[in-house]
């Protein structure tokens, strides 16, 4: 089951972001983000009309979508960058591609017309799930990130909505 993410979702949204925090480098968050910190995200993008979606399994939630701003200048307004984490035991299912379509169908509704997806590099599952769903890469910025102990290219794709 896919739905908005409530502000009560936000500890079980920090556990699957806290993963990637401490074990990959998929994310450049360094420190593990709190609760509180987690729903004050959600409420921020609530409060900017941005989904943030969540998917259930046994009423749990494993995993989570949501679209953020490309950039502050308000030309940028019909542009979002998109995010999806899924519990480390979730993944492989298919359940990011379910995440992604309902996300970038609610965009839509939205009246977005650009997502962007930014990915560590190298990462071929998430590649693959970006352009498994029509996304195209439009930019690689060598090293930009470093994080345990390593230099970290990123990757940029994106899709018309």
């Amino acid at each position: 089951m896919i739905r908005p993410a409530l502000v009560s979702d936000a500890d079980a949204i920090a556990r699957i972001y806290n993963h990637y925090i401490r074990t990959t480098f998929v994310t450049f968050e360094e420190t593990p983000v709190s609760a509180r910190e987690m729903a004050a995200r959600i409420e921020e993008l609530d409060a900017a009309s941005l989904p943030w979606l969540v998917m259930e399994h046994d009423e749990q939630v494993i995993g989570y979508a949501y679209a953020s701003k490309w950039k502050g200048r308000c030309a940028y307004r019909f542009s979002v960058e998109s995010t999806v984490y899924l519990d480390p035991a979730h993944t492989g299912h298919g359940r990011g591609t379910a995440l992604y379509t309902a996300l970038f169908a609610a965009l839509r509704d939205n009246g977005m017309h650009i997502v962007i997806g930014g990915i560590a590099l190298p990462n071929a599952a998430s590649v693959a799930l970006h352009e498994k769903l029509g996304m195209q890469k439009v930019a690689h910025f060598q090293e930009v990130g470093f994080k345990l102990a390593r230099w970290i290219d990123v990757g940029y794709w994106q899709m018309k909505l």
